[in-house]
């Protein structure tokens, strides 16, 4: 428990760049704001975060990072990104409102979206940017908000806001983890919020997940397996999840 809670402290941190503590004891108010004393000292002594009188600061020295972490999880798995993403294209139609989840799966697939008439949603402004590169005819919205250094991707009040008022056709989704007993997880629980609200808008959602990430958590719930349309891996899940899936009205491909 403390090193979810932690985890997510260091979320909340690195998004807002300055907080004080009582916007912590606001934010994680089942703890004492000794607890709250105590995490942030153990988040600078990793190197996260700062303290500064009355509260913290992302380290700044830490933040460049980030792209190096995302240039790493984007060059691992390579093949079974591109499996993924050849399998996911065929569900892009004409004409539909699609949404395009962060992550690095979803850039693989994003990369293949076809130069024709679309309304094309997306929270990764590098997502957005690669559909602009090299399509004339979609049109892309980003959606504003909280920008994270880790996954690239936009989230807050400000970005819920927008997704409700929109309809989405088709979802394309990403998660962190997998398993039967906490479902499709996110270790970030504003980005869990936004997919949430993601898959209550659309018609159609579709899960892109590489097989590794089948058996694992992470802190925040953002879907369960009967809240999918479609599960795209880049083979055949182990049978325990191709039962529930069948169970569950799911299609795996």
């Amino acid at each position: 428990m403390n090193a979810e809670r932690r985890r997510a402290m260091r979320d909340w941190i690195t998004e807002r760049l300055n907080v004080r503590v009582q916007e912590l004891q606001e934010r994680f108010p089942d703890v004492s704001v000794m607890t709250i004393r105590r995490d942030l000292a153990a988040l600078e002594e990793e190197g996260a975060i700062i303290r500064t009188r009355g509260g913290a600061r992302v380290n700044t020295q830490t933040v460049g990072m980030a792209e190096d972490i995302y240039s790493r999880r984007e060059q691992s798995n390579v093949e079974a990104k591109r499996i993924i993403s050849e399998k996911a294209a065929a569900f892009v139609e004409e004409k539909r409102s699609i949404f395009l989840d962060a992550g690095t799966t979803v850039m693989t697939l994003a990369r293949r979206i076809p130069d024709q008439n679309l309304v094309l949603f997306t929270t990764a402004p590098n997502i957005a940017m690669e559909v602009m590169m090299h399509t004339q005819k979609p049109q892309v919205t980003l959606l504003g908000g909280n920008l994270s250094r880790n996954t690239l991707s936009a989230s807050g009040r400000a970005t819920l806001e927008y997704l409700r008022s929109i309809n989405i056709d088709v979802a394309f989704m990403a998660t962190s983890a997998f398993s039967p007993e906490s479902g499709f997880t996110s270790g970030n629980p504003y980005e869990a919020e936004l997919k949430m609200e993601v898959i209550r808008k659309s018609r159609r959602v579709i899960m892109l997940m590489t097989t590794e990430k089948a058996d694992h958590n992470m802190p925040y719930t953002f879907a369960q397996l009967d809240d999918v349309d479609v599960l795209i891996c880049e083979k055949r899940p182990e049978e325990a999840l191709m039962q529930l899936a069948a169970e569950k009205g799911v299609v795996v491909l």
